[in-house]
């Protein structure tokens, strides 16, 4: 059964008769096989847990996963489980933790740790004081989604431009959004349809939440600063600003406003559905994107397999002026915050904490990101973990390999080592290591890099020691915030998301007064004061890490 629809069925309930709804009974703990509900608000597909790794999990743990999602994205799916009061054995609510924690939804994992979580302490080390609440309540209630031993080993850069573009012109130095737009403008007046379609110079998506990954984060990509969600953060002053306040953001959209105004951007880019979008790309027919490769992985195997690999990307370090430093390769540290959570309601916390506990392990993290020895991979020669090509060919172009076989579908959103993290034997945990990153390149990849004297893309950006070393603050979308910053938030994105498509799509010689007018509108709506709100946070979260 769904669980919006036993939540809401629970709260209808409540109202009618005037009574709580009880807790599950508690089950007596035990070793044998257990079947865990597993709530995780990130994602809108069923998940069974049938997948051959999911059964090796199973086999190993005696822990089945019974995985539910809200429905569309829907955003009530956590208020209404505190509705009924009764919750998933497991809980991943991202941002909403807090909601859950201020009710007793969650218990503390502070003691189970010390008891049963030697592989967890192992993984996360000095790191794991970043799981810890606040200062006022320093316990433990999630442990945290994402790597802790990371590096950026690939980027997509902030905007994407075929090769076929860049090997017409040459190989021009594309340094600027200027620069950008001069390549595309004079590849679409030369050729204005590509494979019998008209060309289309950029193209967003923008359709629901795709909004922050493509109208939201280029804005502050393209004057140096990283993903910290809606936030632009001072590295010196770490003081916060609702993104949207920063004076510097004006220059990404007034450019996009230029675009459309002489037919460079796609006139749907703010209404077209994902799969429209994606057949453009995998037409050949879209010169410039701004969204990361993850988003159009599928487009892009089509483009592959058509033979049109000229028509895919090449990921460079574009900004809005020379004065800027791209970011892609901004070192974000661990930062703690989201991450999966163990109800009050579970029926069994303690074989609940071991699995979690095990998930961290390195035979655990081992098979998640591997999958099975002797099916997946083999032991080499020299004893260390290779895949076949066959097995990597599949990886790379079967958009269900995942679903198929479960390698890489069980390590997010659960406890995970890092793409730089190293087992026993020091082999990289992870599949993915620069070597293996530069031989999957295409061959059309490899002759962009060489144009530019390059061997992987990430050559081409600014180093993290150019971009002034580690994040001190991590990276504030991983951030429980206060509710009411979260309210002010949530009002704001809804009314700038609008604001935004008037800007781009109006015209240009209004874009200064409706600018102003949007920063007036945000002002009055209390971001500044959320911003004030997010610093003090800020302050707390160090103080929180660096206390003994």
């Amino acid at each position: 059964m769904n669980l919006l629809f036993k939540t809401l069925t629970a709260a209808l309930c409540a109202c009618m008769i005037f009574t709580g709804c009880s807790k599950r009974e508690k089950a007596v703990p035990s070793d044998g096989p257990v079947t865990l509900t597993f709530f995780t608000s990130d994602s809108n597909e069923d998940m069974p847990f049938t997948d051959p790794v999911a059964l090796e999990i199973q086999k190993r743990t005696g822990v089945t996963l019974q995985v539910e999602h809200p429905v569309a994205g829907d955003a009530q799916a956590v208020p209404l489980m505190l509705a009924g009061g009764e919750y998933p054995d497991l809980i991943y609510a991202k941002g909403e933790l807090t909601k859950l924690i201020d009710a007793g939804a969650v218990v503390p994992l502070d003691s189970y740790i010390e008891k049963y979580g030697g592989n967890m302490k192992r993984l996360y080390g000095d790191q794991i004081v970043k799981l810890r609440n606040s200062l006022d309540d320093p316990h433990i209630y999630s442990v945290g989604t994402y790597g802790v031993n990371q590096q950026i080993l690939e980027t997509s850069g902030t905007m994407q431009i075929q090769h076929a573009v860049l090997k017409e012109f040459g190989y021009p130095k594309i340094e600027t959004l200027d620069d950008y737009e001069h390549a595309i403008r004079a590849y679409m007046k030369k050729y204005p349809e590509i494979n019998g379609q008209k060309t289309i110079g950029l193209s967003l998506l923008i359709d629901t939440w795709q909004w922050y990954i493509d109208l939201s984060n280029p804005g502050n990509y393209v004057i140096g600063y990283p993903d910290d969600g809606q936030w632009i953060v001072d590295q010196k002053t770490l003081r916060a600003q609702y993104k949207f306040l920063h004076p510097e953001m004006y220059r990404w959209y007034k450019w996009l406003n230029k675009m459309n105004a002489e037919g460079l951007l796609d006139p749907e880019s703010f209404t077209q559905k994902e799969d429209v979008w994606q057949s453009k790309i995998a037409a050949g027919r879209v010169l410039g994107i701004t969204y990361p490769l993850w988003g159009y992985q599928d487009a892009r195997r089509t483009l592959i397999q058509n033979d049109m690999t000229e028509r895919t990307y090449a990921y460079l370090p574009v900004t809005a002026g020379r004065q800027f430093r791209d970011p892609s390769r901004r070192d974000y540290g661990y930062s703690g915050g989201w991450g999966i959570a163990i109800s009050s309601s579970c029926k069994d916390p303690v074989r609940a904490f071991k699995f979690l506990d095990w998930m961290c392990s390195e035979e655990a993290q081992i098979l998640v990101n591997w999958g099975i020895k002797d099916v997946n991979y083999y032991i080499d020669a020299d004893g260390k973990r290779a895949r076949t090509e066959e097995e990597i060919k599949a990886a790379e172009t079967d958009p269900d390999y995942a679903g198929k076989t479960g390698v890489g579908r069980w390590v997010y959103p659960f406890p995970e080592m890092g793409n730089a993290a190293v087992d026993s034997n020091g082999e990289f945990i992870n599949v993915v290591t620069p070597e293996i990153i530069a031989d999957n390149y295409l061959p059309v990849e490899r002759e962009t890099l060489a144009a530019y004297g390059a061997k992987m893309w990430i050559d081409l950006f600014p180093t993290p020691e150019e971009l002034g070393g580690r994040s001190k603050h991590g990276q504030i979308w991983q951030y429980t915030l206060p509710a009411d910053v979260n309210e002010k938030l949530a009002a704001a994105d809804e009314y700038v998301k609008t604001a935004l498509s008037q800007l781009v799509f109006g015209s240009p010689s209004d874009f200064d007064k409706n600018w102003t007018a949007m920063q007036t509108a945000l002002r009055k709506m209390g971001l500044e004061e959320a911003g004030d709100a997010l610093t003090n946070l800020i302050a707390m979260k160090i103080k929180l890490w660096n206390e003994k």
